[in-house]
């Protein structure tokens, strides 16, 4: 009697997900696009996609994407189940409840704030790291990036109740704690120099790590999101310039400009870019022609064998390697970010005496408030006020 022919085994939606996922490779992390498929829908994932489809921002939709898996994560844990479309008032005030609490007040009652058992879940997938309660302005962003999700839906939410801005200032309040620099050290060009003197070498990952410190630094201080974007597609070679720009005898340095898309504060229209001179091009250049990189993402993970990937580095991973680079100079990495690139940019503009409008056209900051912050730092340290008694 013959066999019966075996019936194909049904797709794990899990796997199924990250297939689908794949198709977002130049914006999520292979990494994190399998974690995400443990955590989203199908209709969560199919919602991303049509976000990308759409033209939405890359560091957007990715912000959007680990917004939305934090949020059903802990969504299953608090109420064992899925994310509901629209959310209630009643949820939304449930993850405030969760996430801004009063630390004296958990003193005395171990059940305010977040239970233990969703804080264990959240601690177990590693979507919760820090003790205490959450920032304030991550709770926002979630809750913000909830509400953009729930639209592009076709849903209407309760994110405008007064009830739930009711309870964020109150709970704001509560949960009051100081604010951290983003970076405690600011990485200012003796600190670089530091760095690079550690990159001085002619291995691949010293001429990367050359390159990406020099860019990020040179081009105003980049994010490290706008570094991993960086493709070879957005380099556009400029005619040589003088050293100074005064003496037409001045010997002639290489220039490139380059041209950045959507970032955290421009939109889709509009068109900015920067001008990279001298050394920076020229460590730019020697990495992509060693790495024989000719198209696509500049900067790429390289294994310990020596091959380069064809994905970009992940935000995460500028930050680690600034901090191992700091490390290897004998610097504190505690005391360092990524960000101490940007913060480290400005404040080398004002020791340097350069005007504040002019760094800004490199830093392409918008808010003049917030790179004068930079300025003011140095004028106070430079300036003679604080030096009546020394």
């Amino acid at each position: 009697m013959p066999r019966p022919k075996a019936l194909p085994s049904p797709i794990d939606p899990v796997h199924r997900r990250a297939e689908e996922l794949d198709a977002l490779d130049a914006i999520l992390p292979f990494a994190r696009r399998d974690q995400l498929a443990t955590l989203l829908t199908d209709d969560d994932v199919a919602t991303l996609k049509h976000l990308a489809k759409e033209g939405m921002g890359a560091n957007t939709l990715r912000a959007l994407a680990s917004d939305l898996g934090y949020l059903e994560a802990w969504c299953d844990l608090a109420t064992g189940s899925p994310l509901p479309w629209p959310a209630p008032e009643s949820l939304l005030l449930k993850f405030v409840a969760h996430h801004l609490w009063d630390p004296v007040e958990r003193a005395e009652d171990p059940n305010h704030g977040m239970p233990a058992e969703v804080e264990m879940g959240l601690r177990t997938k590693g979507l919760l790291r820090a003790d205490g309660p959450h920032a304030p302005d991550t709770v926002r962003r979630r809750l913000t990036s909830w509400s953009i999700l729930t639209r592009w839906r076709g849903l209407s939410g309760s994110f405008t109740a007064p009830s739930l801005k009711s309870a964020l200032r109150l709970a704001v309040r509560a949960s009051a704690r100081p604010r951290r620099r983003k970076s405690k050290k600011a990485v200012t060009g003796d600190v670089l120099a530091k760095l690079l003197a550690i990159c001085d070498g002619t291995r691949l990952v010293d001429l990367r790590d050359r390159a990406l410190l020099l860019t990020a630094f040179a081009s105003g201080g980049r994010r490290r999101s706008e570094v991993v974007d960086l493709r070879v597609e957005d380099l556009v070679d400029e005619e040589p310039v003088h050293a100074d720009p005064r003496d037409p005898t001045s010997p002639l340095l290489p220039c490139l400009t380059i041209n950045f898309g959507r970032t955290k504060t421009t939109t889709a229209e509009d068109r900015v870019h920067v001008v990279l001179i001298g050394r920076p091009v020229e460590a730019l250049k020697q990495w992509l022609v060693e790495a024989k990189i000719d198209t696509g993402p500049v900067f790429r993970r390289i294994d310990q064998w020596g091959n380069i990937d064809r994905r970009a580095l992940t935000p995460q991973s500028v930050n680690l390697i600034l901090k191992t680079r700091c490390s290897q100079a004998g610097l504190d990495p505690e005391a360092f970010s990524a960000h101490g690139l940007r913060s480290g940019y400005l404040t080398e503009a004002a020791n340097r005496g350069i005007p504040l409008q002019e760094a800004m056209q490199q830093s392409l900051h918008k808010s003049v408030t917030q790179a004068a912050s930079y300025y003011n730092n140095a004028e106070r340290r430079n300036g003679r006020a604080a030096r009546l008694i020394v």
